[in-house]
């Protein structure tokens, strides 16, 4: 008989599995924040900096203050312990999980040889073959190092150059890989010339690979349905149904009914880690991440938190809800809100830009607890003061907490 779970203790079980709940150290250093990255198994990068690049939140999210310098040599400093892929999509993996992608990376040859000709693969073997060339000559390079004529932007900033997709198709196909950043920009080498031999050496077949990142999923997310599994890797779900149903017969992976989670009116079915923790409550109070693995995934973070997530970065500024880069706020199990915040370094400022309560959150304490939480993350970002903005229902009540006057909305 397939066993029933609530959908609260599905929202503890995975904050558990995610790292939420559990007392905070005293101190953080290199250690502890590779194992709350290792616990979630990879870092989603992004671009955007209104705020606080995403990769940073995380962990801070999870342990509270850091040195980003800190996770700056975990990830991409001359000794770092995780390597870059396009793991979920742009992420960081730890150096030891590149073998489990070289099949994906083989899936990507294959599937350019397979277009047509006239494909910007197919038809730039030339620019490939002098990239590979300019690489083993001069070794690691960002692409705005590398010296050719075809390295201009076409347009605006996705409009990249043929250098720049003539790096990135190698990326994708593994010869290419990334050598660290430095302002967030990504250094390009042969494989090569950076991954240790042993990892250069070890071929995984596809299908234990696949086996091995649903179990990491699994462990990560502590119940989850197939597409969540799935979607955690980015992996096409033709791949994984085969390989789950054997991880199920094996007893490696429960099936669970989790209440509430349905389609059609009907059960979607889940999957428990057998290793998974089911705390009787979660204490915590954290932003997270527009990418961080609770809220990656816009449909489960509906199911789990009934929290219906878009940012709105690409919304013309007329047409935002809730603002230009809003951050879940997680209190206890429940997400009971979304604020929308920028770092004015120039000024010492951290800007409450706009600040939302969510329509199934209630009780008297939320604004209490989300001004203290804002306090240390202004602390975190060496930010002297904090200023807020008249835009959304929480707005108000956050100043008044705060002791500041709310401003009026720029």
């Amino acid at each position: 008989m397939t066993e029933t779970i609530s959908a609260a203790q599905a929202r503890r079980i995975t904050l558990a599995a995610q790292g939420f709940g559990r007392p905070r150290p005293a101190s953080v250093g290199i250690r502890q924040i590779d194992a709350v990255v290792r616990r979630m198994g990879l870092l989603q990068l992004d671009s955007v900096n209104v705020f606080e690049r995403s990769h940073y939140l995380p962990v801070f999210a999870r342990l509270g203050a850091y040195d980003k310098a800190d996770l700056d040599r975990l990830t991409f400093g001359k000794k770092a312990r995780y390597t870059e892929y396009w793991a979920h999509v742009a992420a960081l993996i730890p150096l030891e999980s590149w073998p489990l992608w070289r099949w994906h990376m083989a899936w990507h040859r294959d599937l350019y040889a397979s277009r047509p000709a006239s494909s910007w693969v197919n038809s730039n073997g030339e620019m490939l073959d002098w990239l590979r060339a300019e690489l083993a000559a001069k070794g690691p390079l960002p692409a705005s190092k590398i010296e050719h004529d075809a390295n201009r932007r076409r347009g605006g900033w996705w409009e990249w150059s043929d250098v720049k997709i003539g790096l990135e198709s190698l990326f994708f196909m593994g010869e290419v890989v990334s050598a660290g950043r430095t302002n967030f920009e990504r250094t390009y080498a042969l494989a090569e010339q950076v991954m240790p031999a042993e990892f250069m050496a070890s071929e995984v077949s596809k299908h234990d690979a696949i086996r091995h990142l649903l179990l990491r999923a699994a462990e990560s997310y502590g119940v989850a349905t197939m597409a969540d599994l799935a979607d955690y890797y980015r992996l096409m779900k033709g791949w994984v149904a085969p390989i789950l149903a054997e991880l199920v017969d094996e007893g490696a992976l429960v099936p669970v009914t989790v209440r509430g989670w349905e389609r059609g009116g009907k059960p979607i079915p889940a999957y428990l880690h057998p290793d998974a923790r089911i705390p009787r409550r979660i204490e915590t109070a954290a932003l997270l991440s527009p990418f961080d693995p609770v809220v990656w995934y816009r449909e489960r973070a509906l199911r789990l938190f009934d929290f219906h997530y878009r940012i709105e970065i690409y919304t013309p500024a007329p047409k935002r809800i809730y603002g230009y880069y809003t951050l879940p706020l997680l209190i206890d199990d429940q997400i009971v809100g979304r604020v929308d915040l920028k770092s004015d370094r120039q000024n010492g400022v951290l800007r409450v830009q706009s600040a939302w309560r969510e329509p199934h959150a209630i009780g008297t304490e939320i604004e209490a607890r989300t001004a203290q939480l804002l306090r240390k993350t202004a602390a975190w970002q060496g930010l002297d003061a904090i200023e807020v903005m008249n835009w959304g229902d929480l707005a108000a009540g956050l100043a008044a907490e705060l002791k500041v006057t709310v401003l009026p909305r720029v």
